[in-house]
């Protein structure tokens, strides 16, 4: 049977928390969720990497005012141990927190800096048919002019987990172009339960990394592993790039922002709305101004300066662009 979301179904939604800049967008977020889907009736976790080898300084969220804020929003901190990756992939720790979330128990991953701007029970989640974001671009591979082109570059990696390759792909796009492979933004995924998909996710990931195949020899695996591996998850659990209706994810239901002068350039007024009212309580406002770009962007009022140097119906084509008129009017900060 397939578990689709139901309004009366609870599941969980796990984000990655630690010390800076993370701190402050998980508040951001669990605020937005409070906000936009007071019906969400499943549990907020903000999970926690916890000190060790492979970090050199304590990554855990020191600001007690930021703990306490986001136990007030019904968010729980959980901590999870980094074993594989740590701070020299700090991506990485979006695969190796599934195993601290609660096992069997249907979750949606998003990444922290995302806001979330609509009902999320409204979004009919298939959690036996895994999917993540479709708001990307062709950021890997990159076919090197005498290797393997896409088609070889992505077989290469289904040939090694011993997957299906012809059955990923979209026929509709031309062969050889880059939207034809199944590739999906690490910003958001869910599935049927975390244990289930952070095994396949770090198996797949540190063969990938470890031991990839003599196709990719040229390829970058840095920042773009949870990214590679990700598809072939997805894949060898039975999902697909389509399992969400369009337009409610990364659409009027949330927002990958990404960076706050992203965000105030090129998103939709709903967008900026949220992330305005959101932070206006004077009780999250004492805390958030101790995040610089917060600060700065939000309540001294250069994130509006910034959003009106663009014409958000007519944005620079590439977002190499729209950062570099940012960072020319002074106005670029993470």
């Amino acid at each position: 049977m397939s578990h689709a979301s139901r309004p009366d179904q609870a599941f969980n939604i796990a984000i990655v928390g630690q010390h800076g800049r993370l701190a402050y967008e998980a508040l951001l977020f669990a605020a937005s969720l409070r906000h936009h889907s007071p019906h969400f009736s499943g549990n907020l976790y903000v999970m926690e990497p916890q000190p060790g080898p492979l970090w050199s300084d304590d990554p855990r969220i020191k600001n007690p005012d930021v703990i306490s804020a986001l136990h007030n929003l019904g968010a729980e901190v959980i901590p999870f141990d980094t074993r594989h990756f740590g701070e020299s992939y700090p991506y990485g720790n979006k695969i190796e927190m599934l195993n601290a979330l609660p096992k069997g128990e249907p979750f949606v991953f998003f990444d922290t800096d995302t806001l979330i701007t609509g009902d999320l029970m409204s979004v009919p989640f298939d959690f036996d048919r895994p999917m993540a974001s479709m708001r990307r671009t062709n950021t890997w591979p990159v076919p090197q002019l005498y290797g393997p082109q896409y088609a070889g570059l992505w077989k290469s990696l289904y040939d090694k987990f011993d997957l299906d390759f012809d059955s990923s792909l979209d026929l509709s796009q031309p062969d050889d172009y880059w939207q034809r492979y199944l590739y999906f933004n690490a910003g958001f995924f869910f599935y049927r339960c975390p244990h289930e998909f952070g095994e396949k996710f770090l198996h797949y990931a540190l063969a990938i990394r470890d031991d990839a195949p003599e196709e990719l020899c040229a390829q970058s695996f840095d920042p773009w592993l949870d990214q590679v591996a990700l598809p072939l998850v997805i894949h060898a659990l039975g999902g697909a790039r389509d399992t969400l209706p369009d337009g409610l994810i990364d659409g009027s239901v949330s927002c990958h922002y990404r960076l706050l002068p992203l965000l105030y350039a090129r998103e939709p007024d709903h967008v900026v709305d949220t992330l305005e009212t959101i932070a206006a309580p004077n009780k999250l406002k004492k805390i958030l101004k101790g995040s610089e770009p917060i600060k700065r962007m939000v309540y001294q009022g250069r994130g509006r300066k910034a959003r009106a140097l663009f014409d958000q119906d007519n944005l620079p084509r590439k977002e190499q662009a729209i950062r570099n008129r940012l960072k020319s009017n002074g106005y670029w900060m993470r």
